[in-house]
């Protein structure tokens, strides 16, 4: 016989009877049973109103971007502000411009029409002496120099006595003055003027005809 048995059959506990009459124990017990399962069911229906709520408040809510803090902004201003200072400018790109080689050409055959210059530059200098290289020399320069005042009008680009110092300013134009010697720091520079410097003031070239040929600077010459 087991444990469970034996105990059974000490206390005589009939498992098959049922209570015929309720009395106010009875009553009281089933009250607190329905009154517990009303506030269990109670409690789910909030929990479940609630988790609705807090679902559509999530989905109806929307991020708000972060703000920067503004001391942190003004600082990262200034950093970039010393950054821009403490770099070096960065040099314009440089743009190459193409031209044309008519008008070079056309100068070239000038020169050569006035002063023969092309042929005192292939001429073997080398079997003459010192006095018939000036005696040419003397009439290539006047013929380059006719052909120059004729079609171009020069003027220096500084009007100062060469020797004398010179203050070169902030911003200077690098085209019209070229530094040379020991160059330190920034400008404004103080130097000897070496060279004057020239720039064209006007342009005379002839217009071309129509079938001109720019290439060729010097007809062949002959004789009949």
């Amino acid at each position: 016989m087991t444990y469970l048995e034996s105990l059974m059959t000490t206390f005589a506990v009939d498992l098959s009877l049922r209570p015929t009459t309720f009395d106010l124990w009875h009553v009281c017990l089933a009250g607190t049973v329905v009154v517990l399962m009303a506030v269990l069911i109670l409690l789910l229906l909030v929990m479940l109103l609630s988790r609705s709520r807090y679902k559509k408040e999530i989905n109806t809510k929307t991020i708000q971007p972060i703000q920067p803090i503004e001391p942190v902004v003004k600082i990262v201003e200034k950093i970039i502000e010393v950054e821009k200072i403490v770099q070096a400018p960065i040099p314009e790109p440089v743009i190459l411009k193409e031209y044309t080689p008519d008008a070079a050409l056309q100068m070239l055959g000038l020169l050569q029409k006035e002063a023969r210059f092309i042929d005192f530059l292939k001429e073997d200098i080398t079997a003459y002496n010192d006095a018939d290289i000036g005696a040419a020399a003397r009439v290539v320069h006047e013929g380059c120099n006719k052909a120059v005042n004729e079609h171009f009008s020069l003027a220096p680009i500084r009007n100062e006595q060469e020797g004398s110092n010179i203050t070169v300013p902030i911003g200077f134009d690098a085209s019209a003055i070229r530094l040379t010697g020991n160059i330190v720091g920034i400008a404004p520079f103080t130097g000897s003027l070496i060279h004057k410097g020239w720039q064209v003031t006007e342009v005379r070239l002839p217009k071309l005809t129509q079938g001109h040929n720019p290439n060729i600077v010097a007809a062949a010459e002959i004789e009949l």
